[in-house]
């Protein structure tokens, strides 16, 4: 009532100063909005804090501050990720990458953010999380919880691939081309290529699934790296590696796989849908590249002998002619060839027109390198490393491949350096308390492995170690699979090609090494991200060993408080010569 007897003027300012008043609020909350939502504000609001997540701050040097407190012991833990990262690959997240070209499935390969752009916090295990079950028993079945991805085992569980029983997944050991199971398809494979007696030993299963294949190659001595991109499936490479088989998340797609020449044995691909013929035969040349001369190529299913794809099925037929591998078998869908040993028949008239790399060309580099339509010459690898000519397994373990002798000043340290790496690995087992060649490690990383003398001295352990050489070190990765182990190019200043909760044990020498240029001695990167990483493809109450000089243990002991590990420091065995201290550390088992 007082409103209406008030003069005209004084209403109406009364009125223009509510709708003042609420207008600023609405475009106030407008401005809030786009704050929180569009800002590192918005960010650091979400986190409150000492909340889930310490977000790398939009200003490198403030990232660096926090990095710098970390390594000087002052920052107390390092904080949890949110829990929908619990699977997070930086390097591989469909997020991401699906705004990326899909011509020949770049947008499937490799991609890593900025380290500045990449959160500095833990990846927590998902909601009950539980210890892997240990190998063999584990090759059959695993937690469901500890990857609660139904997928595919709805879509391919009429195929044998997996099934959820209870609190498990089973594997009854099948595939889209071997519904009838692994271990029937490797015996019909066996009755054309010399499947055992030590004759094979490193093979590599592309577009693998949950790697059946692999896991039932090993009990034939056969080690099979297996790979699939992070696609569709979501965690076909997780399964794998939970069931304790040889996997890492790849694409052949624009570059090269990350091995070195004539690396495998045999290669094979079951209805991996690999395109062998496009791109003028681009991706049968990286097989080739990968395949030991007289090894073995196995394809089943498309388009050999496949309905509507006979165009393609020629094409395929026609490359293996044009590179004069032989025809060894047709079986159903299943097509097995034998690589020449000696040069390749090329250059010779051929529809795709093939032609050799020169002289010049290293087949051997491997790091973000882009494929070319170019066939490498046997010749251009010194050595003797054919099938059939390199030793047999186990023999082949010990004695110095023909490639070592092509390395500079290298010609006594290959015989010095196993028996290193046996004295130091029966240190570690007698007087460390660690794990090893209990079934409480089944997977194993050697980060810096050089000739792979740590995972040899494991041979009797039931392991497998994924050996790593640093892209940026001398390149001795032929040498590790010539001694018939495997393992990958990489380099450490950017994240591995793995899910979370991969490795049981990580083992890394001269830590400090791999993030240094050797040339200048300055930092590429930094020790808090690595460890970071490290602790990112670690099981929880899993291992890390780390070998260094006094003063970098020192320094990996205030990064790994802050990692939440527990940590033991140790001396380096006896009769060693050289300055190194070992500092033992185990990842805690915490939740969010």
């Amino acid at each position: 009532m007082g409103l209406l007897n008030m003069p005209a003027s004084k209403r109406n300012s009364r009125q223009w100063r509510l709708l003042d008043v609420v207008t600023a609020a609405f475009f106030g909350f407008v401005f809030l909005f786009f704050l929180l939502v569009f800002t590192p504000l918005g960010d650091s609001l979400a986190a409150s804090g000492r909340q889930t997540l310490l977000r790398s701050p939009s200003d490198p040097r403030q990232r660096h501050r926090i990095i710098a407190v970390i390594e000087a012991g002052k920052q107390q833990t390092i904080e949890a990720c949110p829990a929908d990262s619990v699977d997070h690959m930086p390097c591989e997240d469909p997020r991401l990458n699906s705004q990326l070209s899909r011509e020949m499935n770049y947008y499937r390969e490799r991609h890593c953010p900025k380290p500045e752009d990449t959160p500095l916090c833990l990846i927590p295990p998902t909601k009950g999380y539980k210890i892997p079950v240990q190998w063999p028993e584990s090759l059959h079945k695993i937690w469901h919880s500890n990857m609660p991805y139904d997928k595919i085992a709805d879509r391919k569980g009429h195929q044998g691939w997996m099934k959820i029983e209870g609190p498990h997944f089973i594997f009854p050991g099948g595939g889209t081309m071997f519904p009838d199971g692994a271990v029937q398809y490797i015996e019909k494979l066996g009755q054309y290529i010399p499947i055992s007696g030590g004759v094979l030993r490193t093979a590599l299963d592309m577009g693998c699934g949950v790697a059946s294949f692999g896991g039932y190659m090993l009990s034939k001595d056969i080690l099979t790296m297996s790979f699939a991109p992070r696609d569709s499936h979501k965690a076909q490479i997780q399964f794998a590696l939970e069931r304790g088989v040889p996997a890492f998340v790849a694409m052949l797609g624009t570059r090269r796989l990350p091995f070195p020449a004539y690396a495998f044995d045999l290669v094979h691909c079951s209805r991996c849908l690999i395109p062998f013929a496009a791109y003028n035969a681009t991706y049968f040349i990286e097989v080739d590249r990968l395949l030991r001369p007289g090894g073995y190529l196995v394809i089943s299913g498309p388009p050999v002998q496949w309905p509507k794809q006979d165009k393609e099925w020629s094409d395929l037929q026609g490359v293996a002619r044009a590179l004069c591998y032989e025809l060894i078998a047709v079986d159903g869908n299943t097509v097995i060839w034998k690589k020449p040993i000696g040069d390749s028949c090329l250059p010779n008239q051929n529809e795709f027109g093939l032609e050799l790399c020169d002289d010049s060309d290293d087949p051997s580099s491997a790091w973000y390198f882009k494929l070319k339509k170019c066939v490498i010459r046997t010749s251009s690898v010194k050595g003797e490393f054919s099938v059939g000519v390199i030793p047999k397994w186990p023999e082949r373990l010990n004695a110095a491949p023909a490639r070592v002798t092509q390395l500079k000043n290298v010609d006594d340290v290959f015989e010095a350096d196993t028996k290193r790496w046996q004295r130091r690995v029966g240190y570690y087992k007698n007087s460390l308390n660690l794990k090893l060649g209990t079934p409480a490690v089944r997977n194993v990383m050697d980060m810096n492995a050089f000739f792979g003398g740590f995972a040899a001295a494991l041979k009797s352990d039931p392991v497998w170690v994924m050996n790593i050489v640093p892209s940026r070190k001398p390149s001795t990765l032929d040498v590790i699979f010539d001694r018939g182990l495997i393992g990958v190019y990489h380099d450490w200043c950017e994240p591995f090609s793995t899910y979370p909760r991969s490795y049981d044990l990580i083992h890394v020498s001269s830590i400090e090494s791999l993030t240094k240029d050797e040339a200048s001695g300055k930092n590429r990167c930094n020790l808090v991200d690595l460890m970071v990483e490290i602790d990112r493809m670690l099981r929880p109450e899993g291992t890390v060993v780390v070998r260094d000089t006094p003063e970098v243990i020192d320094k990996v002991a205030r990064v790994a408080r802050a990692i939440r590990w527990k940590t033991a420091i140790h001396n380096k065995e006896p009769g060693s010569h050289i300055r190194d201290q070992i500092l033992v550390a185990t990842k805690t088992f915490w939740k969010l």
